[in-house]
Parts: structure tokens; sequence; C-alpha cells
């Protein structure tokens, strides 16, 4: 099963949440975080980046 991550820019903080909880696959930049893949095969870490992030701006939908 294949995961897409969505990522609200505007919406981020950049208060590196993310980063520290999943850092292969979250990097900041600009004074945001962005994901480095925004589809990936294994959830992993990334949907504890998701619940940890202050201002929920990361959704992780099943790909269709």
């Amino acid at each position: 099963m294949a995961w897409v991550i969505k990522h609200d820019v505007d919406a981020c903080i950049g208060c590196g949440a993310c980063v520290a909880i999943c850092p292969d696959n979250w990097e900041m930049e600009g004074g945001k975080s962005r994901p480095i893949k925004t589809e990936v095969e294994d959830i992993g870490c990334n949907k504890e980046a998701a619940d940890a992030c202050p201002v929920q701006c990361i959704h992780i939908e099943e790909k269709k």
C-alpha cells in the first residue's frame, strides 16, 4: 500500500517536530519543514510526525 503525504506549507510554523521525529523523510528549508518524499510505500515515522505537528499541517492519505 502506498501513502501520500500532504504538507500545508502556509500553515507550517517551522517548529521542527516532524524533522526531530522523522528525519529520514523530513527536513527544514527556509525556516519551514518539508517532506523529502511525498509518496511512500511504508508510512513509517511519518504518522508520528503528523500526529506531533502542533498546527496539524501534515496530512497522510492512502494513495488511490
